[in-house]
């Protein structure tokens, strides 16, 4: 048996953290969570995901911010990052793929979006969604 997936959501919202987990976890994958950007970025670096769901506005370091933090890490750099914001102006989906993300997913999500995209992603992580 392969070892899952291991899938790290950075977001400051404990309701939205829960839904992404119940709904990734439904498809096997191994989830770890982060509350803002310092501590995904820690996480990041000790748990190496195969893919990072980023909530763009936190408080203190954005989304935006980390992003562009994990693509000039080049031990992070390959691993693709999903913006999650309730943003969703044309300007905010190219801010935040100017940022270093592969996709962008606008709140509120339908789950099984955000597992279509997250099975994409993980099957190929240099794919553009």
């Amino acid at each position: 048996m392969s070892t899952p997936s291991t899938v790290l959501t950075i977001e400051d919202q404990p309701d939205i953290r829960r839904l992404i987990r119940m709904t990734l976890e439904f498809k096997g994958l191994r989830v770890v969570e982060a509350g803002d950007a310092a501590q995904g970025l820690a996480t990041a670096r000790r748990e190496r995901p195969q893919l990072i769901l980023l909530d763009v506005m936190m408080p203190g370091e954005s989304g935006l911010s980390l992003s562009r933090t994990l693509a000039a890490d080049p031990q992070l750099a390959g691993i693709p990052v999903v913006m999650l914001s309730a943003l969703g102006q044309q300007q905010d989906v190219e801010a935040g793929l100017g940022a270093g993300a592969r996709a962008y997913l606008v709140k509120p999500f339908d789950p099984w979006q955000l597992l279509e995209l997250v099975d994409r992603l993980l099957a190929d992580p240099a794919a553009a969604a």
